[in-house]
């Protein structure tokens, strides 16, 4: 809605008519589509696996403290620890490709709640677990902490 100009007695402008408040300014979004996309879909190392040896469910946990990968759109970089919670199938994780894998992080932009979901959706693609949860909790920045986490079963498919 445009805001009508009022002119004083003498025909000139109203000086409090010619300000425009800041929320009325329009600038461009700070996060964009493409930010918010950024390193889903990224090419990474392929994560192996080997045969399970046991068919009686049981857990495995997973802790990688060293994460790290970057905002996509300030550029700084985000540390945290990756926690992965699966109960296998017929095939477990193997370890060094894991490491890898997560390493290929190290310069992508990616923002921390795309990296839990593309953590578990790999996860899923490579070992077919019966469930399986990722979480992250990344150090804080600007006082904020945070922690995402997802998870699948093949029971709910989600």
């Amino acid at each position: 809605m445009k805001k009508k100009h009022h002119k004083n007695h003498k025909g000139h402008q109203d000086p409090e008519d010619a300000k425009t408040p800041k929320d009325a300014q329009q600038t461009e979004p700070e996060y964009t589509l493409e930010h918010a996309k950024s390193g889903i879909d990224a090419e990474l190392p392929r994560i192996e696996t080997w045969e399970n040896q046991y068919r009686e469910p049981y857990n495995i946990e997973i802790e990688m403290p060293e994460f790290t990968s970057v905002c996509p759109r300030t550029g700084l970089p985000d540390h945290g620890t990756i926690t992965i919670s699966y109960v296998p199938d017929k095939l477990c994780l193997e370890l060094k490709s894991l490491k890898m894998y997560m390493l290929a992080y190290r310069n992508l932009g990616i923002f921390q709640e795309n990296v839990v979901n593309r953590f578990l959706r790999d996860i899923v693609d490579a070992c077919k677990p019966v469930c399986a949860t990722v979480t992250g909790e990344f150090t804080p920045r600007g006082g904020v902490y945070s922690k995402i986490t997802a998870s699948w079963s093949r029971k709910n498919g989600r």
